[in-house]
């Protein structure tokens, strides 16, 4: 993962993790936790972002949600 474009609140949140979960992509883009789960429900992604399914769990990419942050389509 490229540490040098991922904005500082995002960083700090990620700890060097490739992956955020629901509750913490819903904490940066400052949005509910349901609205993400509604989002990925109907779409199948959120603002373009495509989760990865581990059990019952939703994992972001910290890239992809970096880009969103910065300005860039996902």
């Amino acid at each position: 993962m490229n540490h040098q474009n991922i904005p500082h609140q995002l960083a700090e949140l990620a700890s060097h993790r490739d992956f955020i979960q629901t509750a913490e992509i819903a904490l940066v883009t400052n949005h509910k936790p349901q609205t993400v789960r509604k989002a990925y429900c109907l779409t199948g992604e959120y603002f373009g972002i495509r989760p990865k399914k581990l059990g019952n769990r939703l994992l972001w990419p910290v890239a992809d949600v970096a880009r969103l942050l910065n300005g860039g389509a996902a």
